[in-house]
């Protein structure tokens, strides 16, 4: 009898939830692109844009986004809610599913973020190379700080700001297919970009640099950190953390709360032979600035109202739809390996 009992929840916990179109043989779907969003703002644009039909709640998503969309072109759609813990566990809840064929889908990560005025501006898109982990570090309040040193942030194990990680978990730092990532630009790069009267306001406060321009897509790398800091100080610490994790090839413009913890999962996957790390793409769009502008109040700019949301939301769809939808019209080059430019 308790056999029985164990056997009928275990079918229970696992039963999935199909709504039209989806294939009802219990057969994994086998998704072309699989993109990843992070909260309900920026998962709108693609919900409303693309023809994502079949929902399936798959057990050990975030409750507040409990299902993922499918449509019948081989494009599906997930949101992890926000932060390291929801990310790790809600793409993890994904891969280990069994709902889901993985072995040849390619993921786009797309999602919003604070951005260094000197590498780009509100609305801007930047496709990754590197993702650094800024909140594996040692930290002592900068009113305690030793005399000469630059922050109080520096690596695990270093006796100095500047100096190198003596050890770690592993996941402080990744490198993005290069191939991919070129490969995403070149189809995106001349994607008209949303702009707004608010924004270009507020923008024409960080000076002549990138900061007060236009939006572009451009590459460079991102940080991610659970706690959403703010300023030029620490803008300069984890600059500095970066370029120390890199051996000084990195340069981060974009900081969010996620991506170290969503690509963590996604290595696993790769490590458990259920997807290919190599077929990840990681865009961020700016919603804010990161720090004061010069002469400036960080508080001030904490809190300011600058324009950049609805922006960096939008942008994050038609930036990364660039390269989806190249994927899904040309899957028989694509299906392969990442095609020569």
């Amino acid at each position: 009898m308790k056999r029985t009992w164990m056997m009928a929840a275990l079918l229970a916990a696992t039963a999935m939830t199909v709504t039209p179109g989806a294939a009802q043989d219990g057969a994994p779907m086998a998704p072309k692109v699989f993109v990843i969003t992070m909260f309900g703002d920026e998962a709108k644009p693609w919900l409303a844009n693309e023809n994502l039909t079949d929902v399936i709640k798959v057990p050990g998503l975030s409750a507040e986004y409990p299902e993922v969309h499918c449509g019948t072109e081989g494009l599906c759609h997930m949101t992890t809610a926000m932060g390291f813990a929801n990310a790790a566990s809600s793409v993890s809840a994904l891969v280990y599913s069994g709902r889901f064929d993985l072995s040849q889908t390619y993921f786009l990560i797309a999602g919003i973020a604070g951005v260094d005025p000197d590498d780009g501006t509100l609305g801007s898109a930047h496709w990754a190379r590197y993702a650094v982990d800024g909140g594996l570090r040692h930290d002592i309040d900068a009113r305690q700080i030793p005399a000469g040193w630059s922050s109080g942030a520096l690596a695990l194990g270093a006796k100095a700001p500047g100096e190198k990680a003596t050890w770690g978990s592993k996941t402080e730092l990744f490198q993005l297919n290069e191939p991919l990532l070129q490969r995403a630009y070149a189809l995106s790069k001349d994607v008209e970009l949303l702009d707004g009267d608010a924004a270009k306001t507020y923008r024409a406060t960080y000076g002549k640099g990138p900061g007060s321009a236009a939006p572009a897509v451009s590459i460079c790398d991102t940080l991610s950190s659970d706690t959403y800091w703010h300023g030029q100080r620490l803008a300069d610490a984890m600059a500095e953390l970066v370029k120390t994790a890199t051996d000084g090839q990195g340069n981060y413009c974009t900081t969010q709360m996620e991506d170290n913890a969503t690509l963590t999962a996604l290595q696993r996957g790769e490590q458990a032979g259920l997807l290919r790390f190599d077929r990840v793409a990681l865009l961020r769009t700016a919603s804010n600035f990161d720090r004061e502008p010069e002469g400036g109040d960080a508080y001030t700019s904490l809190k300011a109202r600058s324009g950049g949301f609805p922006l960096a939301t939008e942008n994050a769809y038609r930036v990364g739809h660039a390269l989806t939808a190249d994927i899904l019209a040309n899957w028989d080059r694509w299906s392969a390996g990442v095609p020569a430019q």
